[in-house]
């Protein structure tokens, strides 16, 4: 007897499960699937991605299901279209000696009416995702009131991606006696409310430790400078020559611009994230799969439900604002009991939160240094000596080798191979023989305040404020907290506005009603210029040179808020003064910027205790 045979299963599963080439159940299916298949309960297990959630559910619910029955009987939640269809695919294989058992996916991008059609044919087990799922349902297009069965896959994820409301709609349209069944990889509180209010005395399994990151993932960080973040990303790659690894970004265009610069300097490498198509992100998806594309940049969105075997590596460029972000992004390697890497590029600033995610996943971080160009030629010629030797002989070349040993006859062995070396390594060697050393350590981020570190900034201050050359800039915003600011949120929108890299924005200093903020002098003119005549909702921003380059003391703010502020035209939001005279002149409204700056505030103050 097989340890699947041991579970309980039906011979039309098993016989699928040895097409499928599976030996033994990952240690979820192993906990989960006697539990489902022994009784009508509801079920609450927490597992790492890659270790086999979709048969841990998929087996017990296709040996429920009626196939006898046209009604759909079963509903699958999952975050993403294209987690939708690897699910659907897999049940699909898993009930393939199942007769009259139908699967169909609903999901956006696609036909609704096309949809609606395969449902009304008849399907037992629906996979959706829950816009698309909420659409039918208003829709009348498609009937769960008899449902029997509900799963909730990646439910974290969901609800992360601000699918609660639809999950609750959804579930509301659903029988009260029907079993859930809720699989996460961490526990957050909205998950524990889903599992509250829609499920009854709901069993409890858990592999690993709860929140915890797979123990299959070694997690490493680097310490960097801002301006470092793609050299050094550039190094780390190329110190693993078969990499294959997902890039997470923090923002869209963060993400097209490291795939692009990535791209120029001769990497297989592609972007998915928002702003493509959803035909765009399956020709991207289905080339990573086939390892056309060696590296995948994506936003933490836009990644949902990536499930691709054998990723070597996620690189964190950015760390997420969640620790919960984080343990997904991890868990897209070291799948299936295989090992893998999770590299965080980190700030000296931002070190402190590498201990809160060590808290959260209980999992320590190595502390590494970003190769030097010496260490990368040496791991580069070695990788091409190893793959020159383990290339299989083509008898295609026999017809040739008279004319090359001809060609050849005068070179001997050591200087030929030196040529055929230096043929493939020149490349990495030019590249790399100049190369300083980027690991910020000693320097302080120095790549942050333009090459300088803490004495360098200090130096700076002593600059003339009106007349900025180089150095670190301070400048005065009159916007603060009762705009909705805090500090995170007042860096996003200034970067957003002006068009600036993310690191580009620092020492930001959020006060009652203005604020504070450093940039490197070289941006000094565009910030200047951006803010110049700039209007929200008809009041305007105003952005200058801060008198007092050491920013926001006490009596400073005091009279900052003072009879001066009201000249410019509204510190405290009057129009007043010269304000009133710009009225006349172009207005140069952000539109969305204002709105989307507003929205990220209250969950800006709820990711930053998330470190600290």
């Amino acid at each position: 007897m097989t340890k699947f045979e041991a579970l309980g299963l039906d011979k039309t599963l098993l016989d699928a499960i040895a097409d499928l080439g599976f030996e033994n159940p990952s240690e979820v299916q192993e906990k989960a699937i006697p539990i489902l298949l022994e009784s009508e309960t509801d079920l609450v297990a927490l597992a790492q991605t890659g270790t086999g959630k979709t048969a841990a559910f998929g087996f017990p619910l296709i040996q429920k299901i009626d196939s006898n029955s046209r009604t759909t009987q079963g509903l699958i939640l999952s975050p993403t279209r294209e987690l939708c269809l690897q699910i659907t695919n897999e049940i699909k294989l898993y009930s393939k000696y199942e007769k009259n058992l139908s699967t169909v996916a609903i999901y956006g991008g696609a036909s609704i009416t096309d949809q609606a059609r395969q449902i009304k044919r008849g399907a037992q087990i629906i996979v959706a995702t829950p816009g698309r799922m909420k659409d039918m349902i208003s829709r009348r297009l498609v009937d769960i009131s008899k449902l029997d069965y509900c799963v909730l896959d990646e439910a974290d994820e969901m609800l992360n991606m601000g699918f609660f409301e639809d999950i609750k709609d959804i579930l509301s349209n659903t029988p009260d006696d029907k079993s859930t069944w809720l699989f996460s990889a961490t526990m957050p509180r909205e998950v524990s409310t889903i599992a509250k209010k829609f499920m009854h005395s709901p069993q409890e399994i858990t592999v690993g430790t709860k929140n915890a990151g797979t123990s299959t993932v070694q997690h490493e960080y680097y310490v960097v400078s801002g301006r470092d973040r793609y050299p050094a990303l550039k190094r780390l790659a190329d110190t693993n020559p078969d990499i294959f690894a997902v890039i997470f970004c923090r923002t869209k265009r963060d993400t097209q611009r490291v795939a692009e610069k990535l791209i120029e300097d001769g990497y297989n490498a592609g972007a998915i994230h928002g702003d493509l198509s959803q035909n765009q992100r399956d020709l991207v998806m289905n080339s990573f799969r086939k390892k056309q594309i060696q590296i995948l940049v994506a936003t933490d969105v836009a990644a949902r439900g990536i499930d691709v075997n054998d990723i070597t590596h996620v690189i964190n460029y950015q760390l997420p604002d969640e620790i919960e972000t984080y343990t997904h992004r991890s868990g897209r390697t070291g799948r299936a009991g295989k090992s893998g890497i999770s590299m965080v590029l980190v700030t000296r600033s931002e070190t402190r939160k590498i201990k809160a995610i060590e808290n959260k996943i209980q999992q320590k971080f190595l502390s590494k240094t970003v190769p030097t160009g010496s260490d990368i030629c040496g791991i580069q010629l070695h990788h091409l000596a190893n793959k020159i030797k383990d290339t299989e002989i083509n008898d295609d070349v026999d017809e040739y080798l008279p004319a090359i040993n001809e060609i050849l006859k005068d070179v001997d062995r050591e200087e030929l191979i030196k040529k055929l070396i230096s043929a493939e390594f020149t490349r990495f060697s030019n590249y790399y023989k100049k190369s300083r050393d980027l690991n910020s350590g000693e320097r302080g981020e120095r790549g942050e305040r333009g090459e300088r570190g803490e004495r360098g900034e200090r130096r700076d201050r002593s600059n003339r404020a009106d007349a900025p050359t180089s150095g670190s800039v301070r400048y005065f915003i009159n916007v603060g907290e009762k705009d909705n600011y805090d500090w995170m949120s007042l860096k996003d929108f200034i970067r957003d506005t002006v068009g600036l890299e993310q690191d580009d924005v620092f020492k930001v200093d959020v006060k009652e009603s203005f604020s504070f903020f450093n940039t490197d002098a070289a941006v000094t003119d565009k910030i200047l210029a951006t803010f110049t005549e700039f209007k929200v909702e008809g009041r305007f921003v105003n952005v200058e040179v801060s008198k007092n380059p050491g920013g926001g003391g006490a009596r400073r703010d005091r009279k900052r808020s003072g009879g001066g502020g009201r000249d410019r035209g509204g510190y405290g939001g009057s129009s007043s003064g010269s304000g009133r005279d710009r009225s006349k002149k172009r207005d140069r409204s952000y539109g969305k910027s204002e709105s989307s700056g507003n929205r990220r505030s209250s969950s800006s103050k709820k990711r930053k205790s998330d470190f600290f």
